[in-house]
C-alpha cells in the first residue's frame, strides 16, 4: 500500500499542471519543489527495490496474478519517474565520475523525458489500483 501511496505523489509531482490549476494546490507544489530530485533519486532506488522484491516473491503470481502484475507496473512506473524527477542529483553525484555512464543516462533521459506526463497519470492510476489491490488481497 505504501509504494501506492507514494506513487500517487510521484505522480502528482510529475505533472504539475493537474495540480497548478488551483491556487491553494500551487502553493502546496512550490514548497515540495524544492525536495523534488531528492524524492525522485529516493523513490528511483525504492522502485528498484520493488523490482527485485517483485521478482523474488514471484510466487504470487500463482496466488494473485492481478495484483502481482499491478505491483510491477507501480514499482517500474516508480523507478522511470523517480530517476526522470532525480536525474540532476544522480547525474552529480554518482555519473559524473564515469562519462560513458553520464552518456547512457542522458539516453535514458532522453527516452523517459518525453514520457513524463504520461508517466505521472499512469503512476496515480496505478497508485490507487495498488491500494485497492493490498486491501483485497491483504497484502
Amino acid at each position: 500500500m505504501l509504494f501506492g501511496i507514494t506513487l500517487i505523489i510521484l505522480g502528482l509531482l510529475a505533472v504539475p499542471s493537474l495540480l497548478a490549476k488551483k491556487p491553494e494546490m500551487k502553493q502546496m507544489l512550490d514548497k515540495i519543489v524544492p525536495y523534488q530530485g531528492w524524492a525522485g533519486v529516493v523513490l528511483c532506488i525504492w522502485g528498484v527495490w520493488g523490482i527485485i522484491s517483485g521478482i523474488i516473491h514471484i510466487n504470487l503470481l500463482t496466488l494473485a496474478p492481478v495484483y502481482w502484475i499491478v505491483y510491477m507496473c507501480v514499482v517500474v512506473v516508480e523507478a522511470a519517474l523517480g530517476f526522470i524527477l532525480g536525474y540532476s542529483l544522480i547525474q552529480q553525484y554518482a555519473l559524473s565520475k564515469n562519462p560513458q555512464a553520464a552518456a547512457k543516462g542522458e539516453q535514458v533521459l532522453a527516452k523517459l523525458r518525453p514520457l513524463q506526463g504520461t508517466l505521472g497519470i499512469i503512476a496515480i492510476i496505478l497508485g490507487v489500483l495498488n491500494i485497492v489491490f493490498s486491501i483485497m488481497y491483504h497484502i
